[in-house]
């Protein structure tokens, strides 16, 4: 793994690469206010490097290493994000690239598919909803708010490491199958980590979706993507409602395909990470 940063403007954007130069150039997009590491850990990078990817993954602006705002209102537009997406690809020197998002992460893909599609090659997006200019309706419809987030609504974890650590923790959590749970390991190393790298921003998640939701996509939306689009899904997500979300999103493309993938929740667990590697390299070929 090497680490490098990339500038859009004044933004400095952290990215890690796995693989050797001259692989499938593959740029994975990380969820909604989260870091890299725990939306794309490094056993899955490194299994897609192993199946012939150049994998990059990276940090968001507002997140982890990147450079962050402040203030509790929106501090820049959906269309700033993308730009840091396509300033990895420029500092990679890539001309294009697949793309792979995950959660928010593959809203962000279509955008860029929209607005950027000479540097798209294919999508991939998981655990995604298909993007429309509906955005409060449009999200609502596919996302579980009940049980999953409403259950930290009303902790209280302080403002020691140990507390944050334990906020981060049940965070990632959220986002576990019932019958194929993330391993309580990486999850307690995963959190200390991401602590390390940057303290929780209470409102770095506002700001990135006060960004999504003032963006307006291009005219016809999303069934103007001319590009593949492979759509994962999990049957065990508990913050997305698959298969609804999955399949309304690969039917509104005209060239997309879904897969459900069994025992998965929002963020694919380990035993799982060969079956999403093998999608999304036949897709990519």
């Amino acid at each position: 793994m090497k680490s490098g940063i990339a500038r859009n403007g004044d933004v400095q954007i952290a990215y890690e690469d796995f693989g050797k130069p001259g692989g499938r150039p593959l740029l994975l997009i990380s969820g909604l206010d989260d870091q890299m590491i725990s939306s794309w850990p490094d056993g899955l990078c490194e299994a897609l490097a192993g199946a012939g990817f150049h994998a990059v993954r990276y940090d968001h602006r507002d997140a982890g290493l990147s450079t962050h705002f402040t203030g509790r209102k929106k501090a820049y537009e959906l269309t700033d994000m993308i730009d840091d997406m396509t300033a990895v690809l420029d500092a990679m020197g890539w001309e294009s690239a697949n793309l792979a998002g995950l959660s928010m992460g593959g809203g962000l893909a279509q955008f860029a598919a929209l607005l950027h599609p000479q540097r798209v090659r294919t999508l991939t997006a998981v655990s995604s909803i298909p993007m429309s200019d509906q955005k409060v309706l449009g999200t609502a419809r596919y996302m579980r708010f009940f049980p999953g987030p409403f259950k930290l609504a009303f902790r209280r974890y302080g403002d020691s490491p140990e507390g944050r650590q334990r906020m981060t923790m049940d965070i990632i959590r959220l986002t576990e199958a019932r019958s194929l749970p993330l391993d309580d390991d990486w999850v307690r190393q995963t959190a200390a980590e991401a602590l390390r790298r940057h303290a929780p921003d209470r409102y770095s998640r506002s700001r990135q979706l006060a960004a999504g939701y003032a963006a307006k996509l291009p005219a016809g939306g999303i069934a103007r993507i001319t590009q593949p689009v492979l759509v994962i899904s999990g049957d065990e997500d508990p913050l997305v409602k698959a298969p609804a979300a999955g399949r309304a999103l690969a039917k509104a493309v005209p060239h997309g395909r879904f897969v459900l993938v069994h025992r998965m929740g929002h963020l694919p667990s380990a035993p799982l990470w060969p079956e999403l590697v093998s999608e999304i390299s036949q897709h990519a070929t």
